[in-house]
């Protein structure tokens, strides 16, 4: 499927006039748990040539596409990448840490990964994570809860604990947010893991009712601790600095 993931992106970069500057996975797959008719959620930045920039006109910055094998592709221009950062999107910290790399321009990673580490928001993607948790845990309030629900409750409620406990960008893969859990909790999430790789997209499972009252009662804390997150360290000068200098990566 790599190869095919590979083909894709030379076919978008070949047809929009632009260069694919990082390709990842961002979905159950590079969490961890995916199931086996999962899609693949290909994340990507882009840049278009230099003159593209100098417009004074508002242009598309968006590509997307699927595919009948089940190739969900989404890729933002670099000027929206730069946007993005500054308000410290979640998402796209997120790619810059999945563990599935499909392509990556050395350099690029390089000269962006310092502006992302220090535009990181603590309190902005905590809110971020904490109103996902939220939402989701609404889903799971039920005596069979769909596995899928259950596992973006989870993984957004334990991202938003890392940030309020560890004060770093969250890790993607699931398994490293499972330090932050007891060992009977942990066992019963491994259990699932296990159970979501057999499973398909719309399998519902009998509610854990024990596993769900830690949810609320995590959710719960992280409302109340966010209040006290710090902000990012945007320097605009410096990260229009290294948008020139990625503009001209040969």
């Amino acid at each position: 499927m790599t190869t095919k993931i590979l083909e894709k992106i030379k076919e978008v970069e070949a047809a929009r006039g632009v260069e694919v500057l990082l390709a990842v996975e961002s979905g159950s797959r590079a969490w961890g748990f995916a199931s086996p008719d999962s899609d693949y959620d290909i994340r990507f930045i882009y840049r278009h040539e230099k003159d593209w920039y100098l417009s004074p006109w508002d242009k598309d910055e968006t590509i997307e596409f699927m595919t009948e094998d089940d190739l969900d592709g989404s890729g933002w221009d670099l000027r929206k990448t730069f946007h993005l950062l500054l308000k410290s999107n979640a998402a796209l910290l997120s790619w810059f840490y999945s563990p599935i790399v499909y392509k990556a321009d050395t350099r690029f990673v390089e000269l962006f990964r310092p502006l992302a580490d220090a535009c990181f928001s603590p309190v902005a993607v905590s809110y971020h994570y904490l109103s996902m948790s939220k939402k989701y845990l609404v889903a799971c309030r039920t005596d069979d809860v769909k596995l899928k629900s259950y596992f973006y409750c989870l993984r957004t409620t334990l991202t938003g604990k890392w940030i309020i406990e560890k004060g770093t960008v969250p890790p993607v893969l699931f398994s490293e947010l499972l330090v932050l859990v007891d060992d009977k909790t942990r066992t019963k999430i491994e259990d699932l893991i296990a159970l979501k790789a057999t499973k398909g997209e719309a399998y519902y499972h009998p509610n854990d009712w024990e596993l769900f009252r830690f949810l609320e009662k995590t959710i719960a804390e992280n409302e109340e601790k966010s209040k006290s997150l710090s902000a990012g360290k945007t320097d605009k000068n410096e990260m229009e600095r290294v948008f020139r200098e990625i503009l001209n990566i040969k």
